[in-house]
């Protein structure tokens, strides 16, 4: 739902800046007298690359881009069109949340397969909250707890192979209590030390649970590889 939401208040925002201007609607033949032809092209791409980011960032599945365009054109070019314009919303938001109601029940399936196999692979342990995980490094200094702050390096990754999120790839390192982070998280950190890397494989009520977040679908058994780097100890009267 947060990525609908995200991504039907961008469309939203853009209308909003768009219909402000000034300069009025969209009319074919009304340009600045300044303007190139080539500056119409660039700006025309431009919103095509803006409207095709935001279609690909909406939890869609598969659609046909031809009756996209179809849509598209019927509208810039005042025809006759299917749909109502007061259907558009509740079409999209209806099919949307029927899509991510199907993708979460497929993920829900496909985890609990993963989970069933997983722990009987060597090197697994599996806690009674039901993380998974296996110990790379253990790791030589302080171990956290509570409300204690990581300094970790990570990768984060659906079951397909897909990275939702890394900090490799972000060129640092990250640092966060560990109270205010998923509970596969806070569980799974406090099986190492400084120094320590490890495999999490996070059941999804551990995680971001059947309503999912941004890229990763409602109910994903997530797996991430992480560094912890440095502990930062909270003192007994603050960890609450």
């Amino acid at each position: 739902m947060k990525k609908f939401v995200i991504v039907i208040a961008a469309a939203a925002a853009a209308v909003s800046v768009l219909s402000s201007c000034a300069a009025g609607t969209y009319k074919k033949g009304d340009r600045m007298p300044e303007v190139t032809s080539a500056q119409i092209d660039t700006i025309s791409y431009a919103l095509g690359m803006y409207y095709g980011r935001m279609l690909k960032e909406t939890p869609m599945g598969e659609i046909n881009l031809a009756q996209v365009w179809n849509g598209f054109n019927d509208m810039i070019n005042d025809q006759e069109t299917i749909l109502e314009e007061d259907e558009l919303m509740l079409r999209i938001q209806s099919y949307i949340r029927d899509r991510m109601a199907y993708v979460a029940e497929r993920s829900l399936e496909e985890g609990n397969e993963f989970l069933a196999a997983n722990r009987e692979k060597e090197g697994v342990v599996e806690t009674e909250s039901g993380l998974q995980y296996i110990i790379d490094v253990e790791g030589d200094g302080l171990s956290p707890e509570g409300a204690d702050t990581v300094e970790v390096n990570y990768e984060g990754r659906l079951l397909d192979g897909t990275v939702f999120d890394s900090s490799y790839e972000r060129g640092e390192s990250v640092s966060f209590p560990l109270n205010r982070v998923i509970e596969g998280w806070s569980e799974g950190m406090t099986y190492i030390k400084e120094g320590g890397k490890i495999r999490l494989f996070v059941p999804s009520d551990l995680g971001y649970g059947m309503r999912g977040a941004g890229p990763i679908p409602g109910n994903s058994v997530l797996i991430f590889d992480v560094e912890l780097i440095r502990v930062g100890k909270v003192a007994p009267e603050e960890d609450k």
